[in-house]
């Protein structure tokens, strides 16, 4: 419901064609239209650059002085983000001004990220060649994550772009679109947000994914209700394998200005086991098997690295680091599941997530380790080229057929991300 008591509209019939994904040139291209089209009420700006050069740009829909901020494609392995930038402004567009708001629209954080996937995005949205052209940087070189005080290393350009944003804007509300591969819709939120939850929860419905009611991502976060978790105080939750401090991050940088921010999940291939709160019967056991298969994937995956080239592809480095912190990762988390979680009574969505996680995280990597073996030759390289192969073979056929995953099109993703913006931001006004 609005703040005039009537029900959000639903969003503009698409096209005849099947939604896609738009890359950030193809998202920029629509914002100026969009923009050319409504000059009252629309504009466009550069607010800084990548570390590559591609410009950020802002589109900005009406002036009122309580302003929303949206993050779109912070994470480049999720082109959800830019796409629900331009969806969320069109669907805005389509109606009147909201007396006192205003919507800044940031359309890609990481457009350098973004154009080391950009070839799934022009062909057939397949599991198979999604990962084909898979690339998802490491915990230090995504934006929306600030470097520690005292690690000598300096923010990214994208992330001081933000910042400033931020600053700039005070927001009272910050969303960041978000796309989960594998599972289930969910809200990572840094404070309460009466009346969003259920809300939240009609809209997966009706886009006909599942909630994640214990999810990874939120492993020991306050769960006040199925699918909305809270992000904990430093050092009171969360796990201790990734170096996912929340409080050093963008996130938690617009709270100085009594901002909440809403992190928003959409799946593309959605697992409904995710949204099965009931207790596993063999939940200590099929957990025991996920970590075994993580830890042993990653064994196998790294004694395939000193075969790989470091250089004869473009973006060898980065597409390096990648795989090295996700092989480096892996086996802690599996630990960890262990340690904290193996005597514990275990939800099948617990358990379930802890699955897809064990088939994902070599998925990606030896997905990663096909780009740059592309052109390699001779015997060790064929090795290696063989049984990446076979990992991501595998890996693919337990996704399908172990955990059911099913695609969402597009266009049901683009409608429950905007109506999870426009809720959020109807609640908390």
């Amino acid at each position: 419901m609005t703040d005039t008591g009537r029900r959000i509209r639903p969003l503009r019939p698409l096209d005849a064609r099947p939604a896609r994904y738009p890359t950030p040139a193809q998202a920029e291209s629509a914002a100026r239209r969009l923009a050319l089209r409504h000059p009252d009420r629309c504009r466009l700006r550069e607010v800084g650059r990548s570390r590559a050069g591609r410009p950020l740009m802002l589109l900005s829909v009406d002036r009122g002085p309580r302003a929303v901020l949206v993050v779109g494609g912070p994470h480049p392995n999720e082109p959800v983000g830019t796409a629900g930038t331009v969806r969320l402004a069109e669907v805005l567009l389509d109606r009147p001004a909201r007396p006192g708001l205003s919507w800044h629209l940031l359309l890609c954080l990481d457009p350098d990220g973004a154009a080391l996937n950009a070839g799934w995005l022009d062909g057939p949205l397949t599991m198979r060649r999604h990962y084909e052209h898979f690339f998802r940087p490491s915990f230090e070189e995504q934006p929306e994550l600030l470097p520690a005080p005292g690690s000598g290393r300096p923010p990214m350009p994208e992330s001081l772009a933000l910042t400033g944003l931020i600053d700039e804007l005070r927001p009272f509300l910050q969303c960041s679109l978000h796309g989960v591969d594998f599972g289930g819709a969910f809200v990572q939120l840094t404070g309460p947000v009466r009346g969003l939850a259920g809300r939240f929860a009609r809209s997966a419905e009706r886009a006909g994914v599942p909630l994640d009611v214990d999810s990874f991502d939120a492993i020991g976060w306050a769960s006040p209700d199925p699918g909305t978790y809270l992000m904990p105080a430093p050092g009171t939750g969360g796990s201790r394998a990734l170096p996912d401090e929340p409080e050093l991050s963008t996130w938690s940088y617009a709270a100085r200005y009594g901002a909440v921010t809403a992190v928003l999940e959409v799946p593309m291939w959605a697992v409904d086991a995710v949204g099965d709160a009931r207790l596993h019967p063999a939940g200590a056991r099929a957990l025991a098997a996920a970590a075994r298969d993580l830890t042993e994937r990653a064994a196998e995956l790294t004694a395939l690295l000193p075969g790989v080239p470091a250089d004869g592809h473009e973006a060898a480095g980065a597409l390096l680091r990648t795989a090295g912190f996700s092989l480096a990762v892996a086996p802690r988390v599996a630990e960890e599941w262990l340690e904290r979680w193996g005597a514990e009574p275990l939800t099948v969505s617990r358990v379930t997530t802890a699955g897809l996680v064990a088939a994902r995280v070599p998925l990606r990597v030896a997905s990663v380790l096909l780009r740059l073996l592309a052109d390699a030759r001779g015997p060790a390289a064929e090795a290696a080229r063989d049984r990446a192969r076979a990992v991501v073979a595998d890996s693919l056929d337990r996704l399908r057929h172990r955990f059911g995953a099913r695609w969402v099109p597009v266009q049901e993703q683009l409608a429950h991300q905007t109506r999870a913006v426009l809720t959020t931001a109807d609640c908390l006004v």
